[in-house]
């Protein structure tokens, strides 16, 4: 059998570098490890961190095709963040003015959830610890 230790990052495809790069790091409080600009892709790469764990590469490339999300396509269907207090997630979203679902419970484990999205329609979910 393979012998897969832990998921090592996400890549997300942003179509304005600047509006997902404040939202990934100033709202939801990614560490920036890594910037780099690659002009033969005219592209930026940036690496994100969380608790000093490496999660997310973001990339912006020129005019990407949209994400088809709704109705859901197959492909990654969304990312999941844990978080301590969904409520407590959920007034801050909402201070930002990030149009936030109403807070849900899981049918199977009785943990509260929500969704947003980020700028280009990826789903996030935030799900209680």
């Amino acid at each position: 059998m393979l012998a897969i230790n832990k998921i090592h990052h996400i890549a997300i495809i942003c179509a304005d570098y600047t509006i997902s790069k404040k939202f990934y790091t100033e709202i939801l409080g990614f560490k920036i490890e890594n910037e780099v600009f690659r002009s033969e892709r005219n592209s930026y790469k940036l690496d994100l961190s969380v608790n000093g764990i490496y999660q997310i590469e973001l990339f912006s490339f020129p005019n990407p095709p949209a994400r088809a999300s709704r109705p859901e396509s197959c492909g990654l269907r969304h990312l999941a963040f844990e978080v301590n207090d969904v409520q407590e997630t959920h007034n801050y979203l909402t201070g930002f003015n990030i149009d936030c679902e109403s807070i849900r419970i899981d049918e199977f484990t009785d943990k509260q959830f929500f969704f947003i999205s980020d700028p280009d329609g990826l789903p996030i979910e935030f799900y209680e610890k």
